[in-house]
């Protein structure tokens, strides 16, 4: 299976998470491809609505491009929207991060494994 399918693979999982907890959730399609920001995911219920850019590793820690996590605010701030980072580590629960808690570099925002499991939200967390 090849990485992008794979990523593919583990947003589905977490739009079936969402609705099995009671929100509505989809996937954008081809996002990171569009000529307009576009995230991972949409999710929401009748309180909140949360944009979301995902990332699948094998490794210890995961960039988020500049471009990619820019594009989540400006779309989360015309729809409404929380923005988050979600990360999942291989053979580790998804875990979700305010862009902020993203540690910035020059071209990118980075989030490490000790980092996911010492300030990263779980998804009960993060729906609560």
């Amino acid at each position: 299976m090849s990485t992008k399918s794979r990523g593919t693979a583990a947003e589905r999982d977490l739009i079936h998470k969402f609705w099995g907890a009671g929100w509505a959730a989809m996937r954008a399609a081809g996002s990171g491809s569009a000529h307009h920001p576009c995230p991972d995911i949409v999710a929401g219920n009748h309180v909140r609505r949360l944009a979301i850019e995902c990332k699948l590793t094998t490794a210890e820690s995961k960039y988020f491009t500049k471009e990619e996590v820019d594009e989540l605010v400006v779309f989360s701030t015309t729809f409404g929207a929380e923005p988050w980072l979600a990360i999942k580590f291989f053979r580790e629960p998804w875990y979700f991060f305010p862009v902020e808690d993203a540690r910035a570099t020059v071209a990118s925002h980075v989030l490490t494994l000790a980092q996911a499991k010492s300030r990263g939200m779980t998804f009960e967390e993060l729906i609560s």
